[in-house]
């Protein structure tokens, strides 16, 4: 292994630029094979745009976790867990893209995903607690896609959650986990430079699927390694979390068919009353920096009272999502 310094650098700067790369490789690509969104009544887009771009996050963030195995800086259940399920998601993902997958096979592939995950990491847990986590690992790599929806949305908040977990895994002296976070982040980043608004490229589902994926298993690897509590990461990711869950709940308890496409997520609002993709994502790049780093900080650094706060912290979101749903339908 080089020297650690250049290592790390070697790796995060190789990720970006995989990413970048990779980008424009697959917007080339998708442009000669005709591998286009094309605009329906749900769409927040108008013209025709080439998707299938979360390859590059993939292929930026594979060759991260290599490069971490490789020199054992990454613990290896870790690694084997990114990779293995990770390798599957965004599999389903890709396919799914470009050839229609069924929902319950892709939801079983899901499902494999995290059981391997649970095989790596999973051996401390009691029967109850390995089901609550094969169900939030599922449950994050589908709200992650759901919430893919405008441009620059799903690359920045990606970019915001996996830096802040990134540094707050190194402060807690786990640095093959806060690489592999870091990476992730700059893998986001390197798309994110096609994908900011207005997109050239979108990510679909194996950038987003692989998004929610990585970071329910750097969520439990932290936790069981006792390095960073899953909590900490249901606040950097509430902006998603919360918006896809409340909008799930609530189309369930209207009686809709929640399994169908739609377009009531609290950011598809914010862009149907009239705010831009670039206005939208600004904001949640904004709340991650104003709010939710420092939230996450502050429960970092006071770990006893973490449930206590999440709780607070959640209702108050909540509280928030309702008033802008009302708002954003007045509107």
């Amino acid at each position: 292994m080089p020297s650690p310094l250049f290592a790390y650098g070697l790796v995060l700067a190789g990720a970006f630029g995989v990413a970048l790369l990779t980008t424009l490789l697959m917007y080339r690509f998708a442009l000669r094979h005709g591998l286009l969104d094309v605009p329906n009544e749900r769409s927040a887009h108008v013209v025709p745009t080439p998707h299938g771009g979360g390859i590059a996050i993939a292929a930026a963030f594979f060759f991260s976790l290599a490069l971490l195995l490789w020199w054992d800086v990454l613990p290896r259940d870790a690694g084997m867990a990114l990779l293995g399920g990770g390798l599957l998601v965004a599999a389903v993902g890709a396919w799914d893209d470009h050839r229609h997958v069924a929902p319950p096979w892709r939801l079983l592939v899901h499902v494999l995903a995290a059981l391997w995950a649970l095989f790596w990491l999973g051996a401390d847990l009691s029967a109850f607690d390995a089901l609550l986590a094969l169900l939030g690992m599922v449950w994050l790599i589908n709200l992650y896609n759901f919430m893919d929806g405008i441009d620059g949305l799903a690359g920045a908040q990606a970019l915001c959650a996996a830096l802040a977990g990134g540094v707050l895994l190194w402060l807690s002296d786990a640095p093959g986990l806060a690489l592999a976070s870091m990476a992730l982040a700059v893998s986001s980043a390197g798309f994110l430079v096609w994908n900011w608004p207005p997109a050239k490229i979108f990510m679909g589902d194996a950038g987003s699927g692989l998004l929610g994926y990585s970071f329910a298993v750097l969520a439990l690897a932290g936790a069981q390694s006792g390095a960073l509590s899953a909590l900490i990461w249901l606040i950097l990711l509430a902006p998603f979390v919360l918006d896809a869950t409340l909008t799930l709940l609530r189309r369930m308890l209207r009686g809709e068919r929640w399994y169908q496409a739609h377009a009531t997520h609290l950011y598809q609002r914010m862009t149907q009353a009239g705010y831009s993709h670039k206005q939208v994502t600004m904001a949640v790049i904004v709340l991650n920096v104003a709010l939710l780093w420092g939230l996450a900080a502050w429960v970092w650094r006071h770990d006893e009272l973490a449930v206590h706060a999440v709780s607070v912290a959640g209702m108050a979101g909540a509280a928030m999502w309702v008033y802008l749903q009302i708002r954003m339908t007045i509107k």
